[in-house]
């Protein structure tokens, strides 16, 4: 299989919206357009990577954040509380266990099923 990262963008028409286009062993890896904030959320079980493939995205923790730009990648630690905020328009690769909830156990209006992220 080849795949391609900007095709794959290309196809990302909301915000939020995390899409599967590869697993590595019990790894998904994500693509997803951002901007505004997702939500406060955690992974009890699970650590997540991002990487800003165009833009830049914020990462807030209670009490600090930290910036990532463009070909910047940063591990969320599993069990740490976090919202993703992009003030313009950003790129990720997302890297996390199959069995990781889009937000966690926090449910918003924003929040993506699997079968929504797998379709």
């Amino acid at each position: 299989m080849i795949g391609n990262f900007n095709s794959e963008f290309d196809k990302i028409t909301d915000y939020w919206s995390p899409r599967v286009v590869a697993q590595v062993n019990d790894q998904y890896v994500k693509v997803a357009k951002v901007k505004g904030d997702l939500a406060w959320h955690k992974h009890d079980e699970e650590d997540e990577l991002f990487y800003v493939v165009k833009g830049s995205v914020v990462i807030e923790y209670e009490g600090e954040a930290v910036t990532l730009n463009e070909g910047d990648f940063h591990v969320v630690p599993k069990g740490k509380m976090h919202n993703p905020v992009a003030q313009e328009e950003c790129w990720i690769v997302l890297i996390e266990p199959v069995a990781t909830k889009h937000t966690g156990d926090v449910v918003t209006e924003k929040t993506k099923s699997l079968a929504d992220q797998l379709a």
